[in-house]
């Protein structure tokens, strides 16, 4: 009799425990998120640029990264360098070719401690990239909600995403990087 009590009891502990545990969904929120670049030009100086429309939901269970994803689509005809010519040009088929390529996609793959790994898509190509992140929270949030945040950075080459326009200097060197430096700064709202 003693053994059906305690079974039942395990059993309610373990479903209380995953329930407890579950991921949570979390949709990006776009007041307190930024996705970023920084490319060198004429191998002297930094530019920065960033994003400014984007869209995705994180998937997160701390206690099981195994369980947790991560999905988001940046509009890059939002691409914002502070100067309107420059950002016409990389919106043009030197650079991302918008009217083929409207959006840049990463879905993860897999998250570990101190990173997530996955498929980054620029101008139709797919590449998997590892972004060492930081991921703080949940947090209680001032409208009573709970609020993650990720950050994080990672350098790719341009070039491996066909996106290969430069011109040559004079004096040596290439007008823009091929390494560009991506960052992320995510502040996502559990729904």
């Amino acid at each position: 009799m003693r053994q059906p009590i305690q079974m039942m009891v395990i059993a309610i502990s373990l479903l209380m425990t995953s329930v407890a545990f579950s991921a949570d969904t979390y949709v990006i929120d776009p007041a307190h998120t930024s996705f970023g670049f920084t490319a060198t030009h004429m191998m002297i100086s930094k530019v920065p640029g960033d994003f400014e429309k984007f869209s995705g939901t994180i998937t997160y269970d701390p206690q099981d990264l195994a369980n947790s994803n991560a999905n988001v689509s940046i509009d890059v005809n939002s691409i914002n360098t502070r100067i309107e010519q420059r950002d016409h040009h990389l919106r043009s088929k030197d650079f991302f070719d918008v009217s083929e390529y409207p959006t840049i996609t990463f879905v993860s793959t897999k998250f570990t401690p101190g990173y997530i790994t996955g498929k980054l898509t620029m101008r139709g190509v797919t590449q998997i990239v590892t972004i060492p992140v930081s991921i703080l929270g949940p947090v209680k949030t001032m409208g009573d909600r709970q609020a993650i945040g990720i950050s994080g950075s990672v350098t790719v080459n341009r070039q491996d995403y066909g996106i290969n326009w430069n011109k040559n200097l004079d004096q040596g060197g290439v007008f823009v990087s091929n390494d560009i430096l991506l960052s992320i700064n995510i502040e996502a709202d559990k729904q």
